[in-house]
């Protein structure tokens, strides 16, 4: 598969970047308040540079480059939401993944559509990845951006998370082994 150098950022990350996600954790609960998410998106790709010093500073591995990955958002920890070009196709139609400041990994969406509903659900990627949220508070303003720009029909968080599962059961055991 040959992977280009695709930096245009897609109109519905652009979208995304103009809300504000608000945040707050529960102490007691030890996880984010209901209806909270840990999300800052980002209003372009990291260059490719940047793209290449994380992947080999989060893997320890010198050997890796970043052409296989478009961060796009972060949680406050640093832990960062990213475009994983591991198919044919456009930017839109890659998976959507999570690599946590501390080490967690997971795929959270099949595709950038997909994502778009899970956030539209209240679920963030860390929220998925390191806390298991399958539900969230949805959220009116994050539904008409996923209704605008997904092009699929509406999701519930546990739909799109349980169909990235599946499709990318051994994200964790690949990124293990990229690791240094």
């Amino acid at each position: 598969m040959e992977i280009t150098d695709d930096r245009d950022f897609p109109a519905a990350l652009a979208a995304l970047s103009g809300i504000d996600f608000p945040w707050e954790y529960d102490e007691k609960a030890d996880e984010p308040s209901p209806g909270n998410m840990d999300y800052e998106p980002y209003q372009e790709f990291d260059s490719a540079e940047e793209t290449t010093d994380w992947i080999r500073s989060w893997t320890g591995n010198e050997e890796l480059d970043g052409d296989a990955f478009r961060p796009f958002g972060q949680d406050g920890t640093g832990g960062l939401a990213v475009l994983w070009l591991v198919r044919e196709g456009p930017l839109a139609a890659q998976p959507v993944v999570f690599f946590g400041s501390e080490g967690e990994v997971g795929p959270v969406a099949t595709s950038l559509g997909e994502f778009l509903w899970l956030l539209a659900g209240g679920v963030g990627p860390q929220e998925a990845v390191e806390f298991g949220s399958d539900t969230g508070v949805p959220n009116a303003e994050l539904r008409a951006v996923a209704e605008k720009y997904s092009g699929i029909e509406p999701r519930t968080p546990a739909e799109v998370l349980a169909k990235a599962r599946a499709e990318f059961p051994d994200f964790a055991e690949t990124v293990q082994s990229w690791c240094r």
